[in-house]
């Protein structure tokens, strides 16, 4: 069969991936990509004996391809039917059958390490003793095989979860789980090969696209994330909820892939350089224990709502969409100031010139915004840019002396403290929830959410002439509750609305002549 998942083992071989790949390193007679070829010609795969791969691999059928998958015998494959009960989940070609294009692909050959479903594995410290400069290199290979990490010879023996990436990356105990859940698929080995048939431009929504092609998982992941957001809208708005929940609520509603994601990859990211400040095991902006089980990957259509994601969740602030559209701290906080609040940053006229002045709320010619932004900012100290990885206090404090390289990934030394933390320590510990509830108190607040929603409707900017209209507004929206129904409806039921359509509609006349 062919190997589609990954056969690359965790840190006996060094080179786990939770997005796995074909690269074969648990079978040494096929050549992966740190292995020397003696020809300039790349090397087929060789044939390997059948002893040699059933030790080291074990045919799986995953969940890419069985919709049940979790039961001992799936039989559930992929077929004609998924189309109308999985909208939208179209496996890319090559996933579907083998390398001749004509046999029903029925299954995958992974490596036995990346076929484990233990939640919890041991932290693998090899021992090896690192390569001396001149030594031969082994077993053809192109580099001399990878060290232990200072991480795995300080806590060799440790347990550590097989959900987060410090367990899939130091633990040969960790794989991929049941029907290999916890990976996605890949149809060939560079650059994030194409798993799924998406949508490419999808101005009507992802249920309307122009178009669609095959693409890499990591498009699979940002669909369904913009999908969350959206749902989320929605039913702050059907429902005629409170508006101010777009920034607090600490609801979300999920379907298969988002289940998958935060059940089994969000914590994959964690912890990098912080395994060295003891952060190895994942505090998540979303709780696993609160999505859903019942959910499979496959479950486009069902959506199913998470009452609380956990205490460190605030709306659109902590879901993924947003924390990796708005990858760093100033542009989240920039963001938020100017949809919710109406306002920019306007710099002043003062001429910038040469400064060693660290702190930016006092550097000549950048302190006029940073005096606002740096506080805000500071809410997302503790979520990691471009990410939804949260840092607590209990492995990584407000503040610390900083000399090391792994501490400076985290710890600004010209402050002695975490990185966008300088100019609002407070705010740093009351997180992104602390953003939000400050933003939905400022008087400011209201007529911007009103200002918005009026120039949608109008189709034009609010002037002048229009204030104390925006003042009634406003009236209506705070008095019921900030909650938009009434508001709509004391802006369609208006003489302003009813005479714009009206323009609107003489304009329309006389171009159609």
């Amino acid at each position: 069969m062919a190997s589609r998942c990954s056969c690359t083992g965790g840190a006996a071989s060094g080179a786990s991936t939770r997005r796995p790949t074909a690269t074969s390193a648990c079978l040494p007679t096929r050549p992966a990509s740190n292995i020397r070829s003696t020809r300039r010609r790349p090397v087929p795969p060789r044939s390997v004996d059948k002893a040699t791969l059933d030790a080291r691999t074990v045919s799986v059928r995953p969940w890419w391809l069985y919709a049940d998958y979790r039961d001992t015998t799936p039989s559930d494959r992929v077929g004609a039917d998924w189309a109308r009960r999985f909208p939208g989940f179209v496996l890319a070609p090559g996933l579907t059958v083998e390398p001749d294009g004509k046999t029903p692909t029925l299954a995958v050959r992974v490596c036995r390490e990346e076929a484990q479903t233990t939640d919890t594995g041991i932290v693998y410290a090899s021992g090896r003793a690192g390569a001396k400069k001149g030594d031969p290199l082994p077993g053809n290979r192109l580099t001399q095989p990878p060290g232990d990490s200072g991480f795995a010879k300080q806590n060799k023996g440790r347990a550590v979860s097989c959900l987060a990436g410090t367990g899939f990356q130091s633990s040969v105990d960790c794989g991929c789980g049941i029907g290999l859940e916890r990976c996605v698929p890949a149809a060939g080995v560079q650059n994030e090969p194409p798993a799924f048939v998406m949508p490419t431009h999808t101005p009507l929504g992802v249920a309307a696209p122009f178009e669609a092609s095959p693409q890499p998982p990591g498009a699979w992941e940002r669909m369904w994330w913009g999908e969350e957001a959206r749902h989320f809208f929605d039913k702050i708005f059907v429902e005629d909820r409170d508006v101010r929940e777009l920034l607090t609520s600490h609801q979300t509603t999920v379907n298969g892939p988002l289940a998958q994601f935060y059940r089994f990859m969000a914590s994959d990211t964690c912890c990098g350089q912080s395994e060295n400040l003891g952060y190895s095991q994942p505090e998540p902006l979303v709780e696993p224990s609160a999505i859903p089980t019942a959910l499979v990957p496959e479950d486009t259509a069902t959506w199913l709502p998470v009452a609380d994601r956990g205490p460190h969740a605030s709306g659109i602030l902590t879901m993924p969409i947003f924390l990796t559209k708005y990858g760093s701290r100033r542009a989240r906080a920039h963001v938020v100031y100017s949809a919710f609040l109406c306002k920019d940053f306007v710099a002043d006229t003062v001429k910038l010139t040469p400064s060693t002045e660290p702190d930016l709320t006092k550097r000549p010619g950048c302190s006029t915004c940073h005096q606002t932004l740096e506080p805000m900012a500071a809410y997302f100290t503790r979520v990691s840019e471009s990410d939804w990885t949260y840092l607590p206090a209990t492995q990584l404090p407000l503040a610390q002396s900083c000399k090391n390289g792994p501490c400076k990934s985290y710890y600004d030394p010209a402050f002695g403290s975490l990185r966008g933390a300088y100019a609002a320590p407070s705010h740093a510990e009351a997180g992104p929830a602390g953003l939000a509830a400050d933003v939905t108190r400022a008087p400011e607040f209201a007529p911007c959410v009103v200002q918005n929603v009026a120039q949608s409707l109008l189709g034009r900017a609010l002037s002048a002439e229009d204030d104390a209209w925006k003042t009634e507004l406003v009236k209506t929206f705070v008095d019921g509750g900030y909650r938009m129904r009434a508001l709509v409806k004391a802006i369609v039921m208006s003489p302003r609305y009813r005479s714009g359509n009206d323009i609107a509609s003489k304009l329309i006349r006389e171009g159609a002549k």
